[in-house]
């Protein structure tokens, strides 16, 4: 009976600690600018992310983190000062079955050490390497670094195997993706495969596209409303207007209700400084949340909207869920499996989602600039808290028009 309990709550652990993310890197040589780009878009069950500032290692760095995580012991995507960047998402195919290591889940404290300490990917491979083992994490490490260099590491308890995304034989169309499988796992193990789909699609029209972008990317993958496998695309079954519910099921598309943000990190060019690299962060619900460009500042300088309040939480975060809730109204049950269409997007295009697409528009496009003149020699720290100053304000008064929500209040 004893061992019984203990193999029922294995599997119930297993059910509930599940993390499907859909992740990329994507080398330099597939990009439409040369520079290569970090994609995470992570699903969780903590849902309340923030964007934090570090100076507690051999290098300063900025992350995503758990707003719940109060000694912030976890980043779950970020870079640091050298242009080294890293993410993961959670492999489920990967453990050797002969393994019996009880310790697990430790990507994030990995990840952390990694942005504290490493200047380039191959400092990373010599800290796998040499690091104690067992490692006690499961998961497909995504890295990029200011040398143009980008790949997964495929990691387990004891070993680990490198994917370049410069190595044709491996990444032909340079880039690779991972969900929640990794490819030198057991076979038909792990999750994620009807994401994967999905992705492979989305990537191989930015493709046809003059090359890869990564505003192509934040507009197209964690919004991405076409499944994987049926190819049933929400986007052609649009209501009329938001007046009446319309409800989808919405399971194994890229959005989820458990999806917690979706970030890119923006590399640099091998003869550009490393603290250009930007992080395009979609902190909250993608569906109902916009990307604001992260440069590596301290943590009064950064966006205020994306570091905690006096609650200890992101306002643009809360205002997401806020507005998730208009998307997932029914809250027994299975609820959170069926999506309210009409509050996405409609045919007269007073969704949610819509609303938003604009105000993201004029981000990207001011980000831009900012970046242009950083990259031309005006490598200007008052140009960032400009710009983050501007931000802060201009989407507190959008998310005041369209939606009657003070962020700061």
């Amino acid at each position: 009976m004893k061992n019984l309990l203990i193999v029922l709550l294995t599997v119930l652990l297993n059910i509930t600690l599940v993390k499907p993310c859909t992740t990329a890197v994507i080398s330099g040589k597939a990009t439409n600018d040369g520079r290569p780009l970090l994609m995470k878009h992570r699903d969780t069950d903590d849902l309340n992310n923030i964007i934090k500032y570090f100076n507690d290692g051999k290098y300063s760095y900025v992350g995503l983190v758990d707003a719940s995580d109060s000694l912030y012991e976890n980043v779950w995507i970020g870079f640091n000062e050298k242009g080294f960047a890293i993410m993961n998402s959670a492999s489920y195919n990967l453990k050797d079955k002969s393994d019996t290591t009880y310790s697990a889940d430790l990507e994030g404290v990995l990840m952390k050490h990694a942005l504290m300490n490493c200047a380039s990917i191959e400092e990373f491979e010599e800290y796998l390497s040499s690091a104690a083992k067992p490692l006690s994490v499961e998961a497909n490490f995504g890295v990029i670094d200011a040398f143009g260099n980008a790949a997964y590491f495929e990691t387990n308890n004891f070993t680990y195997k490198k994917f370049d995304a410069n190595d044709e034989s491996t990444a032909p169309n340079g880039y690779l993706i991972r969900t929640n499988y990794s490819f030198s796992g057991y076979d038909d193990e792990g999750y994620g495969y009807i994401r994967y789909e999905s992705a492979q699609e989305i990537f191989n029209q930015a493709e046809s596209s003059n090359g890869i972008s990564f505003d192509y990317l934040l507009k197209n993958v964690p919004r991405c409303l076409k499944h994987g496998l049926t190819k049933e695309d929400l986007r052609n079954q649009l209501p009329e207007n938001d007046d009446v519910q319309v409800f989808k099921s919405f399971q194994d598309y890229i959005p989820r209700y458990y999806t917690s943000a979706s970030v890119i990190v923006q590399g640099v060019l091998p003869n550009e400084l490393p603290n250009l690299t930007t992080m395009w962060s979609i902190v909250g619900f993608p569906l109902s949340s916009v990307a604001i460009p992260v440069w590596l500042v301290e943590e009064n300088d950064l966006p205020k909207l994306l570091t905690p309040n006096e609650n200890g939480l992101a306002p643009i975060c809360s205002a997401s869920l806020q507005l998730k809730k208009e998307m997932f109204p029914i809250i027994r049950g299975s609820g959170d499996r069926y999506i309210n269409l009409s509050k996405v997007m409609n045919k007269e295009e007073t969704g949610i989602t819509q609303k938003l697409q604009n105000v993201e528009k004029s981000i990207i496009e001011k980000g831009n600039a900012v970046q242009n003149e950083l990259r031309n020699g005006k490598n200007d720290k008052s140009k960032i808290i400009e710009f983050n100053n501007w931000v802060d304000n201009y989407i507190t008064e959008q998310y005041n028009r369209l939606f009657g929500f003070n962020l700061f209040w």
